[in-house]
């Protein structure tokens, strides 16, 4: 066999080694969800998700508040640099396939002893008692890619940078639902606000009338402290409120990035409309659609990568070195050309023999972690679909609460007219006044945390289907 023939026969070897893989990959389980939503109303393939977040909010005071978040928002920031970080590694991965090249320049003298056999022959030989050494050289050492290590590494790296691209969409997600939540809160507060002012003037009136009715001796001071203990309950509620909405104005201003200050509002509570209907979709789509979903498939693809890489770990690793450039004993003849050439080649075949099973264990870990992978994935699907579910059981039924919720107040205005007309003409006792405007008050307050949670049970469910990252 000639030599070339040796040659060709290694590359062909090598080249194999490289592309083995001495371990199998664990596919992506299939994602386990039903055909469709529970409670969902409608069939329509079309989610909600698909949405970009300014056209599911329209409003543009709360788009401004969203858009400051996602760019000044400090958990943002850290995401962004989180990427930024992945990148330079992913980047690092890909030259795994080139060689180390280093460059050395050296001087070294070496003044051996008088007594000494170097001591003797040194004058004899370079006619001083000590010996210079001038070395220009070029090293270079390469790991040969075999077993399939440096292509698995390669894929570890590009699984985490991945991963962090969609923890930065699931944190942009959840950011954009913390802010819709918080202003829709605001617009609440405000509104039990309004109410809880008009419910105190009215309680103003009513006090007005039983206590000229106690001056003329119609009703006793009972009458009276109770009313003024309805009017004060009222009262109460107003510093309550303010209190409510400085504070939510503060945790939105936090959000944003910005210091704690006043929020702006274009709208009220009640200029808000509910959506009548809101598609979400086929179950299969959150796989594709939320991050946190597909960060868990992700990291299904770095444990089949850590894996190869533990498992490679056990097989031998050639490396190839080799060292070129000029050397000399005189500086003058440094830059001798070809006489001060020198060229030295190896190549190394490392087994690992005996390290105290670490390398085994090593390789165990890896592929429990993988299987813990494949449950964490297979919990992810499971948590996703059970919060679209819950959303669209919250949109359901706080529906159905609106509706009794608004009729009761109806039913409660047209009884404190009643109450108050029949209370100046004698016909009704200052109780069922101070029990109607109670009722009412209540009633009104109840309305409007209804109309709250509906919008905010539409964010919920289009976060939980994967909306706001884009």
């Amino acid at each position: 066999m000639t030599q070339l023939m040796i040659k060709t026969a290694a590359f062909v070897l090598l080249a194999g080694l490289g592309a083995c893989k001495v371990s199998k990959d664990i596919a992506t389980p299939a994602a386990e969800v039903p055909g469709q939503f529970r409670t969902a109303t409608t069939t329509d393939t079309t989610s909600i998700a698909n949405l970009p977040w300014k056209s599911f909010f329209a409003d543009p005071a709360l788009q401004q508040l969203i858009d400051s978040a996602i760019v000044r928002n400090y958990d943002m920031q850290v995401a962004l640099k989180n990427i930024q970080s992945a990148q330079l590694v992913l980047g690092q991965s890909k030259l795994g396939y080139w060689p180390d090249v280093n460059f050395n320049a050296t001087y070294g003298l070496n003044r051996a002893s008088d007594n000494s056999l170097n001591g003797q022959f040194f004058p004899q030989f370079l006619g001083h008692p000590y010996q210079e050494d001038y070395n220009a050289n070029i090293g270079l050492s390469w790991e040969l890619p075999i077993w399939g290590k440096i292509k698995s590494r390669q894929s570890l790296a590009l699984a985490q940078y991945l991963q962090t691209t969609e923890a930065r969409k699931a944190l942009q997600t959840n950011l954009v639902e913390g802010v819709a939540n918080g202003y829709y809160n605001l617009l609440m507060l405000d509104a039990q606000l309004n109410i809880a002012k008009a419910n105190l003037a009215l309680n103003d009136s009513t006090l007005r009338i039983i206590r000229l009715q106690y001056n003329s001796g119609d009703v006793t001071a009972l009458g009276v402290q109770q009313a003024e203990a309805q009017e004060q309950t009222a009262a109460e509620l107003i510093p309550q409120m303010e209190q409510s909405i400085l504070i939510q104005e503060n945790a939105l201003s936090i959000l944003t990035g910005t210091l704690p200050g006043s929020i702006a509002r274009n709208k009220t509570l009640d200029e808000v409309p509910v959506r009548d209907s809101l598609s979400a979709g086929v179950p299969a789509q959150l796989v594709g659609r939320r991050p946190d979903v597909r960060s868990s498939e992700l990291a299904l693809t770095a444990a089949n990568a850590n894996v190869g890489i533990t498992k490679a770990n056990l097989y031998p690793s050639l490396t190839i070195t080799a060292q070129g450039g000029l050397n000399s004993f005189r500086a003058s003849d440094w830059f001798n050309i070809p006489g001060s050439l020198f060229g030295i080649v190896a190549g190394g075949l490392t087994q690992p023999v005996f390290q105290r099973k670490q390398l085994k264990t090593q390789y165990e870990l890896a592929r429990v972690d993988r299987e813990k992978t494949v449950i964490q994935f297979r919990q992810s699907v499971l948590v996703a679909v059970g919060e679209v579910s819950d959303a669209l059981a919250k949109i359901n039924k706080l529906k159905e609460q609106q509706v009794v919720a608004a009729r009761r107040v109806t039913t409660l205005r047209s009884a404190i007219t009643n109450a108050n007309s029949l209370f100046r003409n004698g016909m009704a006792n200052y109780l069922e006044v101070i029990t109607a405007q109670s009722n009412v008050l209540q009633s009104e307050l109840e309305l409007a945390s209804i109309k709250k949670g509906q919008l905010s049970a539409e964010v919920e469910l289009y976060r939980s289907l994967g909306g706001g990252w884009n």
